[in-house]
């Protein structure tokens, strides 16, 4: 799956938890997805734990959290 295919996982909705990003329009927040991958919950414990989401959704939410970090800081 490309990189675009994969971040066109990931939803931007003012009128969905507060314009936060989520995942395929759910309710499904990607800092959900990166706050339960960082307590320790593997992948297949995700997916099973929640039967709607599929592994790419996963790897949109790892992607789409490593583009928005990955910017140059200007020192003033």
């Amino acid at each position: 799956m490309h990189e675009s295919d994969l971040l066109a996982r990931i939803t931007i909705d003012p009128e969905q938890c507060g314009g936060r990003p989520c995942i395929r329009g759910m309710r499904f927040r990607v800092i959900d997805m990166l706050e339960l991958l960082a307590a320790g919950e593997t992948p297949d414990g995700i997916l099973s734990d929640y039967p709607y989401l599929e592994p790419q959704d996963i790897t949109a939410s790892l992607l789409f959290a490593a583009r928005q970090i990955d910017h140059p800081v200007v020192a003033a």
